[in-house]
């Protein structure tokens, strides 16, 4: 695996179908519009005030955030740098490639953090403790 930083990874705009009448829809396709297949689907919502999620980071899984509905801040950290990406668009994604640190943080009211992921879940692909993902990126360089 390759040792990403935090400016491999970047925020992706759909295609918007508008419809004056009927709204919006935006397609998301494995293997079309997005960088890899997805494998697994996950809804964050009902977030209290000031609280944050994520807090992790992952060795192989990539992964598609998008806010579905409301804002959230979402900050990737690879162990060297931290950016930030504010996410308010159902139409624009997050691509995080592995090995990123992740806080998900200042969630609007009624906010929907939706995360497509590349893999289902794998107790051993995720880093939870920080020091022990710089460990690990060190051990990368």
């Amino acid at each position: 695996m390759e040792n990403y930083n935090v400016f491999d990874c970047s925020i992706i705009e759909f295609d918007r179908h508008h419809s004056d009448r009927k709204g919006n829809l935006t397609v998301v396709e494995n293997g079309t519009t997005l960088p890899f297949d997805v494998k697994r689907v996950y809804y964050i919502y009902d977030i209290p005030g000031g609280e944050s999620r994520g807090a992790h980071a992952h060795k192989e899984l990539e992964q598609l955030i998008v806010a579905a509905s409301g804002s959230f801040t979402v900050t990737l950290d690879d162990g060297k740098c931290k950016r930030s990406f504010l996410l308010n668009h159902p139409y624009q994604g997050l691509y995080v490639k592995p090995g990123m640190w992740r806080d998900l943080a200042d969630f609007s009211s009624g906010a929907v953090a939706m995360v497509l992921a590349s893999e289902v879940y794998q107790k051993e692909d995720y880093i939870r403790d920080y020091n022990e993902f710089l460990n690990y990126k060190n051990n990368r360089i």
